[in-house]
């Protein structure tokens, strides 16, 4: 591609694709908890449950997902993935009414995910200027950040009316196009066996080590944000506040999308800690606004302080992992990240809502922001303080 433009085809279809696939999760994650509680009078841990299923489907996958994306191509894989993930779309509609086969389909759903973003991750990695990947990632991770206010917002829409088959029917037409423009990718990879790949597969093929302190950040992150997709919708119905939900997530989505162009330039440009602990204290101090919150105002600054930190911490941590290993590992990389972000999220949904069951809301943000208050400590420890030895000794 042209180094001078990140706008490559290949590059806008798999910004769409993410963008979809995004958008599809995030509808469900919040509806779905809420058509339990309507539609099947499930009560807060079964309304997590729906969500913890999916992502324990999508931690299964990505444990062999960078692998296989790395050993048999990305683009094929995507397609499987893609694949896998609009027939389990479709498959809902023959298992609405019963919990149980519900939840298999949310296993399979969660484990397509898996593959298909491991994918598109991985081969956008693959185009992109080395000298420009911290732009690149940080737009690209922009259209998936989009999708996570979008998503809530577009599914508390069409739910107003309570009917399942209106979301059903959008998340299988977004479905088939996110297949579309994975279809229209064009990549040049070759997936010819050597006799070192026909070694036993070992845990070293799945998991890249140097990406686990990070990735376990990214756990702790993703645990704290689940608080707001799963639950945010209810917490506000308790309030006597239900409108609120749908605002909180425009503004969101505002605050990413308005300030990720300045920020994705910046990335390449100064230290990763510039970036991270400004962030996590912002989004950490925002959960405890929104756990003390009894006015729509104090909801939607908390929205807005969430939104503009999370912007900056998504893709900052995705760089700080890609930039420690090759691209013959990123699918691995990328995995691993995206595993330990998933079980970070399907843990917390279930966790939170259980939490939440025992006590209250309100207890359960306070216990949110101390979580990502937790990943400052880790950060530090695991990432920041190992690079600053690595830069003495270097010296």
């Amino acid at each position: 591609m042209n180094t001078s433009s990140i706008w490559s085809k290949n590059y806008v279809y798999l910004c769409g694709s993410n963008f979809l696939i995004g958008l599809m999760f995030y509808m469900l994650a919040t509806i779905l908890p809420l058509y339990v509680q309507v539609g099947l009078h499930g009560d807060e841990q079964q309304m997590g449950l729906v969500i913890t299923v999916y992502v324990l489907g999508s931690v299964f996958a990505r444990i062999f997902s960078g692998y296989f994306v790395d050993r048999f191509g990305k683009k094929k894989m995507g397609l499987i993935g893609f694949s896998v993930f609009l027939i389990a779309s479709v498959s809902y509609f023959g298992v609405k009414d019963g919990l149980l086969l519900f939840l298999v389909v949310r296993f399979i759903h969660g484990m397509s995910y898996a593959i298909a973003s491991t994918a598109t991750n991985s081969t956008v990695i693959s185009i992109l200027p080395v000298h420009r990947q911290g732009e690149g990632i940080g737009y690209f991770s922009m259209f998936l950040n989009l999708a996570m206010v979008i998503g809530p917002s577009l599914g508390l829409f069409l739910w107003k009316s309570e009917n399942i088959y209106t979301i059903l029917i959008a998340v299988s037409i977004f479905s088939a196009l996110a297949l579309f423009f994975m279809w229209r990718i064009q990549t040049q990879e070759s997936t010819q066996v050597t006799p070192q790949e026909k070694r036993p597969l070992t845990w070293r093929d799945i998991i890249e080590v140097k990406a686990i302190p990070i990735s376990i950040v990214s756990f702790c992150l993703f645990f704290s944000y689940s608080a707001l997709s799963g639950f945010l919708a209810s917490y506000t119905n308790e309030l006597h506040l239900p409108a609120v939900a749908g605002i909180f997530f425009i503004l969101y989505a505002v605050m990413i999308v308005g300030f990720r162009p300045f920020v994705a330039k910046l990335l390449d440009r100064f230290p990763d800690h510039y970036f991270f602990y400004p962030s996590i204290i912002l989004f950490g101090a925002g959960m405890l606004l929104l756990s003390q919150a009894y006015q729509a105002w104090m909801i939607l600054v908390a929205g807005m302080m969430m939104g503009f930190s999370y912007g900056i911490l998504n893709p900052c941590l995705q760089n700080i992992v890609i930039k420690q290993v090759s691209i013959a590992r990123s699918g691995a990389a990328t995995a691993t990240f995206f595993l330990l972000g998933d079980l970070g999220y399907g843990v917390g949904s279930y966790c939170l809502g259980l939490f939440a069951s025992l006590s209250n809301y309100r207890t359960m943000y306070i216990g949110s922001a101390i979580v990502a208050f937790l990943a400052i400590i880790i950060y530090w420890i695991f990432h920041h303080r190992t690079a600053a030895k690595k830069s003495v000794h270097a010296l």
